[in-house]
């Protein structure tokens, strides 16, 4: 399918005000979504939160089928949750760890998850064990399979590092998990709604994901999935009476479906922005999505890295629409906010997010991050490499 990128940029208000390069850190709203979230919030102001989210209830559950449909699972095996951080810590804590149990992840893991990982293994005695990477960057598929024994209780993976434009091998390490009976929990945080993801194919038994990034949703959206027969086998680690039944005084019965991972009180506008942005982005196809953002990634570390002094960081085989770079005598930081003074929107990496992978490149004031997305044109790419050249020019 083809991109109207024309038809994307009216679709875009944001387009005509800024630059923008930071769609892994929140992306531009499309008008569709905008006017969800902004008409649920005056029904609300209408008639009642209450009262608006019955008049609604078919634009709330519609995040579920429209989550579904984008991951190739069940609407039951979906749950929305305020953002991806949360969506995986429901999943991760919900595992019951014990002494001797072995969490394997990347050497690219980030921040909130290994933080996680460590503090299970101060309680429960569980050890984490960080497999090397491969000679272009990615989880070692290899090293992994040689780490399997029947003490691995988990395998948990970022998709796409925060700090770089690499793609970890999702379904090779998901054939490994399947054959180990293993579980893997998946962040796709970074991934999902730049590119095809099918969870059925990917092999992972757990997926977190967020609405603001790729998906190009609102603030303060994600969602997870759990595949159904796991799910049943899951108590998250806090309940309520949305995820759970009071049956009697010492009683009470966990909902059988992935929205036991939920809690009542939700944000109703943006729970019906995030089904909008989904549907937004199956309308245009993420096969399209993700040929046109790797298109634009490419020319942008083309024309980055004929620029002097600049130095392209990233990793991997397949590399996504995430471009990493530093400058020789300038910090990522200042660059950030010279190039904001010029109407353009990158971020910064710094090396506390995936501490393990900054330390063992030497990054110590970590990278500039600019982020395409399909909307974005080979004419921003133009602009943008100037206004990085011209900076670096009169350091």
């Amino acid at each position: 399918m083809h991109i109207d990128i024309e038809r994307a940029r009216r679709d875009t208000p944001g387009c005509e005000h800024v630059l923008h390069f930071n769609n892994a850190g929140a992306a531009l709203m499309p008008r569709p979504v905008l006017d969800a979230v902004v008409g649920h919030l005056a029904l609300e102001s209408h008639i009642g939160g209450y009262e608006a989210a019955d008049a609604a209830k078919d634009a709330g559950e519609r995040v579920y089928h429209a989550a579904a449909k984008l991951l190739n699972c069940l609407p039951d095996e979906v749950a929305a949750v305020e953002n991806a951080t949360r969506a995986w810590d429901m999943a991760f804590y919900s595992i019951p760890f014990a002494e001797g149990d072995r969490i394997l992840t990347s050497v690219a893991e980030y921040s909130s998850n290994f933080i996680a990982y460590l503090q299970v293994a101060r309680r429960t005695g569980a050890a984490v064990e960080v497999i090397p990477n491969d000679e272009q960057g990615c989880i070692s598929v290899e090293a992994l399979r040689s780490a399997m024994d029947d003490r691995v209780k988990l395998i948990s993976l970022t998709h796409v590092p925060t700090n770089g434009g690499l793609v970890n091998p999702a379904a090779e390490v998901g054939r490994i998990a399947r054959e180990a009976g293993t579980l893997y929990l998946l962040d796709a945080c970074q991934s999902v709604g730049q590119m095809p993801l099918d969870v059925q194919e990917i092999g992972c038994d757990m997926l977190s994901a967020t609405g603001r990034k790729f998906l190009r949703g609102p603030r303060g959206t994600g969602f997870l999935y759990v595949r159904r027969e796991l799910a049943e086998t899951l108590e998250p680690p806090l309940l309520d009476l949305h995820a759970a039944r009071w049956l009697d005084r010492h009683t009470y019965e966990v909902r059988c479906d992935a929205r036991r991972f939920e809690n009542w009180e939700t944000n109703y506008a943006g729970k019906i922005g995030l089904g909008v942005a989904i549907d937004y982005a199956l309308e245009w196809g993420l096969d399209a999505i993700w040929n046109r953002v790797r298109l634009l990634a490419e020319a942008l570390r083309s024309a980055l890295g004929e620029i002097p002094g600049v130095t392209i960081r990233d990793l991997g085989r397949t590399r996504c629409g995430i471009v990493t770079f530093t400058v020789d005598g300038t910090l990522p930081e200042v660059l950030r906010w010279r190039l904001r003074d010029r109407g353009m929107n990158v971020s910064v990496s710094p090396p506390g997010y995936t501490l393990l992978d900054m330390q063992s490149r030497g990054l110590a004031d970590g990278v500039v991050r600019a982020s395409v997305h399909y909307y974005n044109t080979e004419e921003e790419v133009d602009r943008f490499c100037e206004a990085v050249r011209s900076i670096t020019a009169v350091q």
